[in-house]
């Protein structure tokens, strides 16, 4: 019987030899050892804090080799190495080879699926082992020496641990980032990333594919402006930005160290960003983002800030000295006196994300006191904020043009100081309780300031007319005759020194010779419909471009006074810039700020320089027109209808951004009125709106048609004035229109666009070209609604059969005539190559 019990006893222990396999743990990989799947084997480290091993995840069939935590009773994969190459089966093998690599194959086929892909010196391929680290970081390095070759933090998956850096190392290349599993069962790279951006000034945000969903805001020196107080009290975050690195990394404080607490941060699949720690028996989460709808990237519109109200609601506010456009969440700014040494100052907002960093200056050596006087002394800087809260606010941040996405906190934020003027800051002292002694004490100081500085300025003219007249008189006085428009204006004395209320500085003729070589060849820039266009350079350094009018020009004397009078008026960084002009006998000159990037023509038109414009920045410069119309129309103190859009009176800046130029056709209407006629239709052929071309009726919306011809043209790269197509319809307009009809309208986008562009946005920008080139101007929307249209994901109305698509005729419900039964009066066939 004792026999017979003992062989019962030895056919159980065989059974579960069979059925469970021993578990064997390992503490480094080499070329003699290696980690086999089907075994049960595992990569332990040294206090067994973390295991690496063949795993399945969730309900999946397929095999990975990946990190977990090896001391918690729920599995929790934070890194995987063949994340889009699983195996099918339990052959693996993880072991390093004859060249020193770790590598992944399978026992029937010795083919790597993953390597680590280093390469080694023939004397060190055999020296080679991998092990695990306590801090969850898989390393392979050099047994002498101990030399790390290769670690998994360099290649983080979707899951940030302590010690673990994200961001970009220049000594390497490498730039780490989280990516999410594409779902439980998959752990495959996923649509969302975590990444830190170092453009402007580095911050990190959270996409989906290449569409930002979330940023963190800027650094204070102790974490992210956009990441709540309560979120860093498990972490100590660490942030370094030299030139060597931009990276984040961080660790737990050491008063909270505990075996049994263990921290991560991971991109989970639906593109959420959460932090955890595993208390005992199961993963709390103290932060998850973005949660609110205030998180949202771009939530509300330029110049205005998110204020939550609670989970579901929230109120876009607009910054001090700025008012809603509209009943809508974009914000313009509020028309007000000049903000350049006007009285004006800073208002403050606490507890802010602050804006977009990406266009934010940094200098890290000023503190909040200068930071202050660096962005009151530039006329552009409309905002300041400490980059580095930590080290006694150390570090400057300043921005120019538009602020975006920012919001408010309760508990987190920073504190953002707001450019405003005089009135508006006044306004604000009077709401933060300035005491009546104080306003006093501050009109007295103010009235005493402004008393003497009047006085000084008042001297300072006196001498500086003195002078002027003195060295112009006899360069006044052989002024051409023709200049009577000047000499009855009440602007005269602008021109002749006697008074100097205007910004627009005169010329003498010796300096405009002398800067451009004499009106050299070399230096001429373009011919336009009124003279050439030279380029220069001053005494000081300042390049400008010349616009001199021609002699033998019929009109443009009119066209000269209409432009000095006018642009000298205008202020906005989407119209080009007039710094003064040249009188002299016959010689008529305006000066310009000097373009190098020439005009828009230069680039849409011609297929090297158009392949290097990405749809970004072709719809940068279609929302930079846009704007400098709508100043034009609305904003300006002046309502002003240009007449004349089109590619080559578009110049680009350093930065490719769009400033219109040529005001010389431009109409000043009044501030209510929005169209008028005339008898001299003046344009430009394949941009005239129909009622404009045929009637001489003219209005803010004859500039909406020519800026759809504009963006129909930047998306297509093709002229509309002389493209031709085998089809119903010969022009552009005509081609897009029947494409749209069918449905198929991405056939006209430019070929020489990256094909990853975004197809909706594109499709979307073609369907406001086609509004704006409605044959009827009641049909088209203005251009205030056009600037809301680009910058907002809202539903479209559709459009209807748009003007001139018809070969060789005018199309009209009420008349169909030959275009060239047609006269159009002195239409202008221009064309500069840039300023």
């Amino acid at each position: 019987m004792m026999n017979i019990a003992k062989g019962n006893t030895s056919l159980l222990l065989l059974s579960l030899l069979l059925v469970c396999p021993i578990c064997t743990s390992l503490d480094t990989i080499t070329p003699d050892q290696p980690l086999k799947d089907g075994y049960g084997q595992l990569l332990l480290s040294n206090q067994k804090t973390f295991a690496l091993g063949f795993f399945n995840p969730a309900s999946s069939n397929h095999r990975y080799v990946g990190i977990w935590y090896n001391q918690i009773t729920e599995q929790t994969v934070v890194w995987v190495a063949n994340r889009d190459t699983p195996l099918n089966d339990t052959s693996g093998v993880l072991s390093i080879n004859g060249k020193g690599n770790l590598i992944l194959y399978t026992q029937n086929q010795t083919t790597p699926i993953w390597s680590t892909n280093v390469s080694f010196s023939i004397s060190s391929t055999n020296n080679s082992m991998a092990k695990l680290l306590d801090i969850g970081n898989l390393v392979l390095v050099q047994k002498d020496s101990q030399h790390v070759t290769w670690q998994s933090f360099d290649y983080p998956t979707n899951t940030l641990l302590p010690f673990m850096k994200l961001g970009l190392d220049r000594r390497t290349g490498l730039n780490r980032f989280l990516t999410s599993w594409k779902s439980k069962d998959d752990p495959g790279i996923g649509n969302y990333s975590y990444q830190i951006v170092t453009t402007g000034y580095p911050q990190a945000y959270l996409y989906m594919g290449r569409t930002i969903l979330w940023r963190a805001g800027s650094w204070t020196g102790l974490r992210w402006s956009g990441i709540p107080k309560m979120a860093s009290i498990y972490y100590k975050l660490s942030f370094v930005n030299n030139q060597d690195e931009t990276t984040i990394m961080f660790s737990t404080f050491s008063n909270l160290v505990d075996p049994k607490v263990f921290p991560k941060t991971m991109v989970d699949e639906s593109g959420i960003v959460r932090r955890s720690l595993w208390q005992e028996t199961r993963w709390v989460e103290y932060l998850s983002i973005p949660q609110e709808l205030c998180d949202k990237y771009l939530n509300c519109g330029p110049n205005s800030y998110c204020d939550p109200q609670n989970f579901v609601i929230f109120e876009c506010k607009c910054f001090p000295g700025f008012e809603p456009k509209s009943s809508r969440d974009c914000m313009i700014e509020k028309q007000r006196v000049s903000m350049c040494n006007n009285g004006e100052g800073f208002v403050k907002l606490a507890h802010m994300k602050v804006p977009d960093t990406s266009i934010a200056h940094a200098d890290m050596s000023l503190g909040m006191k200068e930071c202050e006087q660096k962005c009151l002394r530039n006329c552009s800087c409309m905002a300041y904020a400490s980059a580095n809260e930590s080290e006694g606010g150390i570090g400057c941040l300043t921005w120019q043009g538009d602020l975006v996405d920012a919001r408010t906190y309760s508990d987190a934020g920073q504190d953002l100081y707001i450019r405003v003027d005089a009135i508006v800051l006044a306004k604000y002292a009077k709401k933060n309780g300035l005491t009546q002694k104080k306003r006093m004490l501050a009109i007295l100081g103010v009235s005493v300031a402004v008393m003497f500085l009047l006085i000084v300025s008042v001297v300072y003219c006196f001498v500086i007319k003195k002078k002027r007249e003195t060295r112009h008189s006899t360069y006044l006085d052989n002024a051409d005759s023709t200049l009577t428009y000047f000499k009855d204006s009440p602007s005269r004395r602008d021109f002749d020194g006697t008074r100097r209320n205007s910004n627009l500085p005169l010329f003498d003729l010796r300096t405009i010779i002398a800067a451009t070589d004499n009106f050299s060849i070399a230096n001429k820039l373009g011919q336009g419909g009124f003279g050439p266009v030279y380029k220069g350079l001053l005494q000081n350094g300042i390049e400008i471009a010349v616009k001199r009018l021609s002699k033998c020009s019929g009109q443009g004397i009119e066209q000269f006074k209409t432009e000095v009078v006018l642009i000298a008026k205008l202020q906005h960084r989407n119209l080009v810039r007039i710094l003064g002009c040249c009188i002299h006998k016959e010689e008529k000159m305006l000066i310009y700020e000097y373009l190098p990037n020439k005009s828009l023509d230069s680039f849409i038109f011609d297929e090297t320089k158009r392949s290097c414009l990405d749809m970004g920045k072709r719809f940068e410069i279609i929302c930079g027109i846009a704007r400098g119309i709508l100043y034009l129309h609305q904003d300006s103190r002046l309502r002003i209808i240009h007449r004349d859009l089109k590619a080559s009176n578009v110049l680009l800046d350093n930065a490719l951004n769009p400033k219109i130029s040529d005001f010389g056709m431009a109409r000043i209407v009044g501030g209510d009125q929005v169209e008028a006629n005339t008898n001299c239709v003046v344009g430009t052929y394949g941009y005239m709106s129909p009622e404009y071309a045929m009637q001489g009726l003219f209005s803010i919306k004859s500039d909406v048609y020519s800026f759809g011809i504009l963006l129909l043209e930047i998306i297509t790269g093709k002229k509309n004035s002389t493209y031709h197509h085998d089809g119903p319809s010969s022009n552009l307009i005509g081609h897009v229109w029947d494409l749209w009809r069918e449905d198929n309208s991405m056939k006209i986008v430019d070929p020489l666009l990256d094909e990853t562009y975004p197809t909706k946005e594109v499709s979307r920008c073609i369907q406001i070209g086609l509004l704006c080139v409605q044959e009827h101007a009641t049909d088209r929307p203005t251009m205030s609604t056009v600037v809301f249209m680009l910058g907002n994901d809202t539903p479209l109305p559709s459009p209807k059969r748009p003007a001139f698509i018809l070969k060789g005729t005018y199309n009209s419900t009420n008349r169909s005539t030959s275009a060239t039964s047609n006269s159009i009066n002195e239409i202008t066939l221009t064309k500069i190559d840039g300023r």
